[in-house]
This record gives C-alpha cells, structure tokens and sequence, in this order.
C-alpha cells in the first residue's frame, strides 16, 4: 500500500455510453477497474431511458440505455437536435445516484455519459447542490449540439477534468473531444492511437493514477 496507508480508495460514479448499461460497461471497464484498484472505485449507474428497438440485441432483461435522445427515440452526437428529450430524468437519476451510493469524490463519464458529466460539472460549477463531485474523467466526450443544452457550455466550467482522446475514434472524433475540453478551465487532455473506447495501456494507466492522485486522501493531509 505505501503511500495508500490510511487513505480510503476515491468513489467515482461512472457513466455508460449510449446504446449501454451499467452492466454492459462494468463488463467492458474490467481492465480499467483493475489499473484503478486501490486508487478509486468505479460505481457504474444505468441510464433511465431504454433505447427503443434495442430489445434486438438478444438481451431482454438488460436493453441498450441511453441518457437523452436527439430524435425520437434516436441519438447522434453531432445533430442540432432542435427537440432533445430526457436529459433532465437522467440528471435527476445521477443526483440520486450520488445521495442513494454516495460519497462520491468524482464522475467517470464514456461518450454518452462523458457529455452527461461534463453537464454535471457545468452545474456542480455554478453550486448546484445536487452534485457535490470534486472532478471527472470524460473519455471520448464531447458537447451536446442541441440549442437548449447550450447554457451548459456559456461559461468556462471551472472543476478539474482530464479529457482522454480517441485518434481514430470513428463514433466521436477526436476534434469533439478536444472541443469538449475547450470549455473547461485548465482541463488536462491525454490521447491514445486507438478508437472507441475507455483505453489502459501504459501511458493512458498513467495519465489516470496522476490525475486521480491530486485528490486522494493521503495520510496527514
């Protein structure tokens, strides 16, 4: 344990991505949770909204989920959705999630649930009670497009985050990451060559214990 000695792990509530579900990505951060061990634990939350047609994918008990829709019953990252729907249930889940699981130190956000987050630190900002998180890590993030989310974006947000960018990310490219990270004070940016998801090689494992260590709780402090 070494420097551990008397620190409690960090608790960060993580954030699937769309078509995802709190056990979908449990199944799919295994590596993730085992870089982190002893550093921080990750609580994965389901998105309130089941994705229409997503009983298909041969999983009736755990359907595909999503945290808004830009159409009816749709998501893409980059539409101008002039009527998106159900962002505001899945704040309201979140808030709860971090009352019913909490404490929680941070917000884990992928793709989806990235661009959630980092709504959340927008409101957590400005001192919205509900969501006493200190950071968040935002993988393959990006800003909604829609005119009514654009509030979110108005003000630099001013709460630690590290941005982890996809270069050949073909679902959410790599210039929306990066502008994500643009609406943040001193956000921290780290990249990986690969694609569409949360990656832990050597330098991204890194990059994620460094961050992570400006809030742990060490012994004496």
């Amino acid at each position: 344990t070494g420097a551990m000695s008397g620190g409690r792990s960090l608790r960060l509530l993580a954030l699937h991505g769309y078509r995802q579900s709190e056990r979908r990505f449990r199944q799919r951060t295994g590596a993730l949770r085992k870089a982190l061990r002893g550093r921080a634990e990750l609580v994965a939350l389901s998105a309130p909204h089941p994705v229409p047609g997503g009983e298909d994918d041969g999983d009736s008990d755990d359907p595909p989920r999503g945290w808004w829709f830009s159409g009816p019953g749709t998501f893409e990252a980059v539409e101008v959705a002039e009527a998106p729907a159900g962002l505001e249930e899945s704040l309201s889940a979140v808030a709860a999630a971090l009352v019913e699981h909490g404490p929680f130190d941070g917000l884990l956000g992928f793709s989806q649930g990235a661009a959630l987050a980092a709504m959340v630190c927008a409101l957590r900002a400005r001192g919205d009670p509900r969501f006493p998180v200190a950071f968040a890590i935002l993988v393959a993030g990006f800003a909604s497009r829609a005119p009514a989310h654009g509030h979110f974006y108005r003000e630099p947000i001013a709460l630690p985050t590290l941005h982890v960018v996809g270069d050949t990310d073909a679902v959410i490219a790599a210039h929306l990451s990066r502008e994500l990270a643009q609406c943040f004070v001193e956000p921290v940016i780290v990249t990986h060559p690969g694609g569409h998801f949360v990656p832990v090689a050597a330098p991204q494992k890194k990059a994620y214990l460094d961050f992570l260590d400006r809030f742990h709780p060490r012994q004496g402090q």
